[in-house]
């Protein structure tokens, strides 16, 4: 975990009142999982509805949600948080990241450009989970 790159992420997409029990909760190796887990129903409580724009349906793509998030200025590489444990906390190039993450069907954040630009899915209810590019600026 990159506890340096997750506080800039909680601190720039999750509502204030939240912010710091997220930082905590992510720390601890016992609650990181309750971090994440408020973003399974509770995601529009628990993020900054400012900052989500829905990517609309069909968004199952994994080329065509590279390709948008691309865009708007990603990189190659981007930082994982997700209820996944096999890619939470870690820096992987994007297309693994999003590859890995598209079809897991539990919420993930694929921070792209720390606090500025990331990809966040919820959890699938039925169909595909709800899917938004959340961003702080405009890049293009």
């Amino acid at each position: 975990m990159n506890k340096e790159i997750e506080e800039i992420i909680v601190k720039s997409f999750f509502n204030k009142g939240i912010q710091q029990r997220m930082l905590f909760e992510l720390s601890s190796s016992k609650k990181r999982g309750d971090a994440i887990g408020r973003l399974n129903h509770n995601y529009l409580d628990t993020l900054r509805n400012e900052f989500m724009f829905e990517i609309p349906k069909p968004n199952s793509d994994p080329e065509e949600i590279e390709k948008l998030i691309k865009e708007q200025g990603a990189g190659k590489n981007c930082y994982v948080m997700s209820w996944h444990s096999g890619v939470d906390g870690k820096e992987l190039p994007l297309k693994t990241a999003i590859e890995e993450l598209i079809w897991y069907g539990m919420p993930s954040i694929i921070s792209c450009i720390h606090g500025k630009l990331a990809y966040f899915q919820a959890e699938q209810d039925f169909g595909s989970p709800p899917r938004f590019m959340l961003k702080r600026t405009l890049l293009k």
